[in-house]
């Protein structure tokens, strides 16, 4: 099994969508794609409105994080355009957390699930991750279907501050592990 530090950042294709390792130009359509409130509100951890140099030191980041084995960030792209980020961060030990996020024109089309899927099957077969952890606020069902359709199950909720709804809100957490050849 390959080490964390010795995993090729390469892309990852899927039927409809390539995932590649995201970079620092990736920034100005993150920007784009979180100026919209409805994109926002669900990320724990964002700001809105956003400020575009958090944005661009969060991607100047990607890359060593991907060469320490702390994160695997992707940009999800349909055919030329970036429609989203799927990643794998907070990586300690064999665990990591899932977490994926769509422009809204892309909403319902299958794609978070593509994505996440694929990055599921990278993290599980190459960077060796045995346990994935992810969590949806409680008033977005739609990603815990996601998360359900994908293995993941329920195991409660809690209470997590929202950067972007600058609130307190309750997070359904789930678990997914890798399961025995």
């Amino acid at each position: 099994m390959m080490t964390a530090r010795s995993i090729p950042r390469s892309a990852l294709d899927t039927p409809r969508l390539r995932l590649r390792p995201t970079s620092a130009a990736d920034a100005k359509r993150a920007f784009e794609i979180q100026n919209d409130w409805a994109v926002t509100r669900m990320l724990s951890n964002a700001s809105y409105p956003p400020k575009e140099n958090n944005i661009k030191d969060w991607f100047s980041s990607h890359e060593h994080e991907w060469a320490e084995g702390s994160a695997y960030r992707f940009a999800i792209e349909q055919g030329e355009r970036t429609i989203g980020i799927v990643d794998v961060d907070g990586i300690v030990g064999s665990t990591g957390s899932l977490g994926y996020w769509l422009e809204r024109e892309s909403w319902g089309k299958g794609y978070a699930f593509e994505a996440a899927q694929a990055l599921i099957g990278f993290v599980f077969n190459e960077a060796g991750l045995s346990r994935l952890e992810s969590g949806h606020a409680s008033d977005n069902p739609v990603s815990g279907r996601v998360l359900s359709r994908l293995g993941f199950r329920q195991v409660g909720n809690r209470e997590l501050f929202s950067r972007a709804r600058r609130e307190t809100i309750i997070q359904c957490c789930y678990v997914l592990e890798r399961q025995a050849p």
